[in-house]
């Protein structure tokens, strides 16, 4: 029997979850996995890791009970367990480090205030907006990703399409785009290509896992 009281097992139990967080690659890996079901070899190509690694992570986080593997034929497919409160870790995390680890600070300023100096619009403000039609969603996630689930009413293109693309969006509406989270640079790159062909853009605070965990009007 464990020598810890109860108290101090739930804190061993909790540090073993900061464990799991605790690398670059398992915290992309989530991004990904908020964005929906993927699999092993999907992720590896993504993240431009081996499958040997991959697995190796998404053992990790399965043992920190935070992703949990479905068998699809020969396939073996992760999801997130209890995919709000993941997202939320997640979102929390962001918080604290973008108020206390002066590195964040620097990126958030050298990288995105300098690509794109509008400020991003709130989901608050968002719904205001989609209530009086008065804005067009664009989603700027990979095609797989969209199918998946997207902002209800949105429009996708992906940013490597966006320059083919540009002629599906109106001129005489502003733009709100989003795309996998607050720190996907998909949105920033493709508010900088489309307003600097004069189109009205700005992008959303964060993403579509946020808005989905915010209980936010989705379609699938």
């Amino acid at each position: 029997m464990s020598s810890l009281g109860p108290k101090q097992r739930i804190f061993a139990s909790l540090a073993d979850i900061a464990q799991a967080i605790g690398h670059p690659h398992r915290l992309e890996i989530l991004e990904h996995l908020a964005q929906g079901e993927r699999g092993v070899e999907d992720l590896a190509i993504r993240l431009g890791l081996t499958l040997a690694n991959t697995s190796r992570h998404l053992q990790i986080l399965r043992r920190g009970r935070l992703a949990e593997p479905r068998r699809d034929g020969k396939r073996m497919l992760y999801s997130l367990i209890g995919e709000t409160d993941v997202i939320g870790l997640l979102s929390a995390l962001g918080r604290i480090g973008e108020r206390n680890v002066a590195e964040i600070e620097l990126v958030m300023a050298s990288y995105f205030r300098t690509r794109d100096a509008l400020e991003p619009i709130s989901r608050e403000d968002l719904l205001i907006r989609l209530r009086d039609h008065s804005v067009t969603l664009l989603d700027v996630r990979p095609e797989d990703e969209f199918a998946q689930g997207h902002l209800a009413g949105a429009i996708n293109i992906p940013f490597a399409s966006i320059e083919h693309g540009i002629a599906r969006l109106p001129r005489d509406q502003p733009i709100i785009a989003y795309c996998r989270g607050p720190y996907c640079v998909l949105s920033v790159e493709a508010s900088a290509i489309l307003r600097a062909q004069g189109y009205d853009i700005r992008r959303l605070e964060d993403g579509y896992p946020e808005w989905k965990a915010a209980g936010l009007p989705i379609e699938v």
